[in-house]
């Protein structure tokens, strides 16, 4: 159920935006579009062709495509280059809910830096986190919870912030992720992280309550598959197999 549209894969960066629209469509989604660079459309075919793939250029070209959506998440591989600005500013534009990663949230702290919706979810690692709240890493690791609050506060909506104990702060309050292990720290795992993510919000349509989930979801499938085959060698794409199994009563 629902229409995921992932807006990502600037040009040389296209993994990144079809690892989310896999895990989007694996978690439930009825609908997956995706919304990258030209040149990423023929490996998108062949990846997932039941995602429904369009090539942009820019912002134009990008500006019709949220309209049609339910959930948008944006940030896999935009880079923080013109095309990357630009269909950020689409995304934001179009008043949907938001799930933005990567350099979707470098571009937030550099070019939108006031801008607060109560209907995204954020999902900084400590980096992208210190360059949101304009400090050092090294403040985001000494007081976690702290740094989680304050940019919920600051931003709205519901902030994941990522690493050892994925901190989830909403509305309500502050959870912690119990779950997932060092095998973990590969590329790509951010980017499975806000496909399921938008899957969920698109189903559900509780910001706070699908964070949760997600985020729970994300690491217990890294632990089944850890559990499985190892945690060295564990890839992003591993995660959609056993995150669809623990997903389905």
């Amino acid at each position: 159920m629902g229409h995921v549209l992932v807006m990502g894969g600037a040009p040389g960066f296209g993994g990144a935006a079809l690892l989310a629209c896999q895990s989007a469509a694996r978690l439930g989604a009825g609908k997956v579009s995706l919304a990258t660079a030209p040149e990423h459309i023929v490996a998108s075919l062949v990846r997932c062709p039941e995602v429904m793939a369009h090539g942009i250029r820019g912002g134009a070209e990008a500006a019709e495509l949220p309209n049609n959506a339910d959930v948008i998440v944006v940030g896999p591989g935009l880079g923080q280059a013109a095309w990357g600005q630009a269909v950020l500013q689409s995304a934001l534009q179009a008043d949907k809910p938001l799930v933005v990663d990567a350099d979707g949230l470098n571009l937030l702290a550099r070019q939108w830096p006031d801008v607060r919706r109560d209907n995204w979810i954020l999902t900084p690692h400590p980096g992208e986190a210190a360059r949101l709240l304009n400090c050092s890493v090294a403040d985001i690791q000494s007081d976690r919870p702290a740094a989680a609050q304050a940019l919920q506060r600051a931003r709205g909506g519901v902030v994941i912030l990522k690493g050892a104990g994925s901190l989830i702060a909403g509305p309500t309050g502050l959870v912690v992720c119990p779950y997932g292990n060092p095998g973990m720290a590969s590329g790509g795992m951010g980017d499975v992280l806000s496909g399921m993510l938008g899957a969920l919000m698109a189903q559900r349509g509780d910001v706070e309550f699908s964070a949760w989930l997600g985020a729970m979801v994300h690491a217990l499938a890294a632990d089944r598959a850890a559990e499985e085959a190892g945690e060295r060698g564990l890839l992003a794409s591993d995660l959609a197999f056993y995150a669809r199994k623990l997903i389905n009563p």
